[in-house]
């Protein structure tokens, strides 16, 4: 058994070296033990430290509009950037591995933080069952996957769900994007919540409608307390 596991190791290690993976964000080479991004990605990566302070840029996108006890953003969104093709590859190009690990890192950013300390499970924005069809997966599911990995706090998939197909926000204005999610999104099983303290999550946050209509629907629920945590604001 110990035998059969080293040639399955060497095996490994031979393809490694023929055809090494290559860095989703700069396209070099990955070294092994490197996952995804490679080391100098991973550490160049424009990292946010809105964790640590409760009126950092995302907090403000929802004062006045819901009651969100805190939110923050992993890395900044930057046009022409590296890891914006990160996000795009995630949600178009049929790589849902990268949600788990930027996930993984969205977990250890606020692991420490005073403000998330109360949290105890993850609600992903819901994706309509159409775009579930053609794209595979909910980009926001497998990110919960990963924050979910580094803090073990519960996944609730389908407290929430997106009662119809929207399109795409990316052109559109503060005001389309609003009118584009308002009452798109319906509650499911809401008792399971009651009392809870939730982290919303998402991949980017630009205007915030999407998350706004999501926190609208999920602060019905009777004394939830409502976190947001995304990847990346544009």
């Amino acid at each position: 058994m110990h035998i059969h596991k080293h040639i399955l190791s060497w095996i490994n290690d031979f393809f490694f070296l023929i055809y090494p993976e290559q860095c989703e964000a700069c396209g070099n080479s990955l070294i092994k033990g490197e996952n995804i991004l490679c080391t100098n990605c991973l550490i160049d990566m424009p990292y946010t430290d809105y964790p640590l302070w409760d009126d950092n840029p995302v907090a403000q996108i929802f004062w006045g509009r819901q009651e969100i006890e805190m939110a923050t953003a992993l890395f900044y969104f930057n046009k022409g950037s590296r890891y914006r093709k990160l996000l795009h590859k995630l949600k178009y190009k049929h790589k849902p591995e990268i949600g788990v690990f930027l996930g993984r890192e969205l977990g250890v950013s606020i692991k420490g933080s005073e403000y998330f300390a109360k949290v105890e499970g993850i609600v992903p924005v819901p994706l309509h069952s159409s775009r579930i069809k053609t794209r595979g997966y909910n980009q926001s599911e497998r990110i919960a996957k990963g924050l979910s990995e580094v803090t073990g706090w519960k996944i609730y998939n389908n407290l929430i769900l997106r009662t119809k197909a929207t399109e795409t926000q990316t052109k559109k204005s503060k005001e389309e994007r609003w009118k584009n999610v308002s009452g798109k999104f319906a509650l499911n099983n809401p008792d399971i919540a009651k009392g809870k303290h939730l982290i919303l999550v998402d991949d980017v946050v630009t205007t915030g409608a999407t998350l706004e209509a999501c926190a609208a629907e999920l602060l019905k629920i009777e004394e939830l307390k409502l976190y947001i945590g995304v990847l990346a604001k544009a």
